[in-house]
């Protein structure tokens, strides 16, 4: 097989559509009725504000169930979450994202997305690929552009009086990382915004609408194989088609599925990130007025606000019946893995629902647990890091315009979607 001939249509078709195979559940929406027994992230008033649902659950029910996306379970103290995240062998990560959809078993231990989706003993293997692009080293050399980037995208907000600070910066810085890292045109940008919605949200719609959604973004990524196939060059893509696990090239899939987790995660996690400090230093003034003046607190500032604002949940899939923690768990039963819960579990954290900025002890979850603790941490946090110094710095002085005006992302990332800010 050559390479060529690895990334025909047929061969991406037929991955399109393993992907779209498994069992299927009833779509049940609405408000929830109680949320120990009927809990759902994608209903509007967890975006608006998960963390009292997630205290009161905590207290009262530590292991929330629900029978909408066919059957879950939400925990929320930090040691059951970090139970879960380091046990492989009960709970499977073959699918990462819950919806009403369970992909087939078959598709472990590779699963659509590895190595993130991966189970042992594949999962090391995957993971093993990428560790030399995501060094400390190999994110150091991409903070100058990323600097200059902020720049002029602060440049480019000259003159006015309220910007949006999730739409007009937050939300592209990481889109041009990513880009740069995977050689996409940075032009294409507003297609990362649509396919990181179309991936993350909408969990809820028919899993029909789902799966075209879904086609747009692997359409995308062919034609950017392709591109590669026939121009190659020093970045992330080349070096994924070129790549060999077990003495042979990877399958489409597994190049595709890495791409498109590097496109989707490491986009919305990261812009997340950024418009979460922003939007707590906005409306949070003593805390932005000691970063302007102290800005080598920031290392341990951004620390805390990743623990108090962590972006991301994670699901398993349990892999067998069984009795767990004082609740009856069935096979395939979808496992939300709520890292923002365990972060604010009072157990674990002194002042846990409070943002401490020079807390000096702060072992957070924010990049997960487990063997898929985040493979790009160094790289998001030197996003994150340029982007609030850079922003401080050139607008040390600004705050919320309307409270009411900022929207939430729904779904396992959540983080800023609209963040108008008054400056000056």
């Amino acid at each position: 097989m050559t390479v060529d001939d690895r990334f025909n249509e047929q061969g991406f078709e037929d991955g399109l559509r393993d992907r779209s195979l498994g069992a299927r559940s009833e779509v049940i929406t609405g408000p929830v009725s109680d949320w120990a027994t009927d809990f759902s992230h994608a209903e509007p008033e967890w975006a608006a504000d998960p963390y009292p649902i997630q205290d009161d659950l905590r207290q009262r029910c530590p292991i929330a169930h629900t029978e909408r996306f066919g059957g879950g379970w939400l925990p929320t103290r930090y040691e059951d979450v970090a139970a879960i995240a380091y046990d492989t062998e009960r709970f499977s990560s073959r699918s990462i994202i819950v919806s009403n959809v369970r992909p087939p078993r078959e598709l472990a231990p590779v699963g659509a997305v590895p190595p993130i989706s991966s189970d042992p003993p594949f999962h090391h293997d995957a993971r093993k690929l990428l560790l030399p692009v995501f060094t400390k080293t190999a994110v150091a050399t991409r903070e100058r552009a990323t600097r200059a980037f902020c720049h002029s995208l602060i440049d480019a907000l000259e003159g006015q009086d309220v910007v949006d600070a999730a739409r007009d910066y937050a939300q592209h810085i990481p889109m041009r990382v990513i880009a740069d890292m995977l050689g996409f045109p940075p032009e294409d940008g507003p297609q990362f915004r649509e396919f990181v919605e179309n991936a993350l949200e909408g969990v809820d719609l028919p899993p029909e609408e789902r799966v075209t959604r879904v086609e747009k973004l692997f359409t995308y990524l062919l034609a950017q194989i392709r591109d590669h196939v026939d121009h190659p060059r020093d970045d992330l893509t080349t070096y994924l088609i070129n790549a060999e696990l077990y003495g042979r090239k990877l399958e489409p899939s597994h190049v595709a599925g890495t791409m498109s987790l590097l496109l989707i995660a490491g986009i919305d996690t990261t812009w997340s990130a950024i418009g979460a400090s922003l939007w707590h230093l906005a409306r949070t003034p003593s805390d932005r007025e000691r970063l302007v003046a102290e800005p080598g607190l920031l290392p341990t500032a951004m620390e805390e606000l990743l623990r108090a604002y962590a972006p991301v949940t994670m699901a398993r899939l349990v892999r067998d019946d069984m009795h767990w923690r004082g609740v009856d768990m069935k096979a395939d039963d979808w496992i939300l893995l709520s890292f923002p819960a365990a972060n604010r579990d009072p157990a674990q954290f002194d002042l846990a629902d409070e943002v401490v900025i020079d807390r000096e002890v702060n072992r957070h979850a924010a990049f997960g647990l487990g063997i898929h603790r985040c493979v790009g941490s160094h790289l998001a946090r030197m996003e994150l890091r340029v982007a609030l110094e850079v922003w401080l710095e050139r607008v040390p002085a600004f705050s919320l315009e309307d409270p009411a005006a900022v929207t939430w992302s729904t779904g396992q990332v959540r983080g800023p979607r609209t963040l108008p800010l008054r400056v000056g």
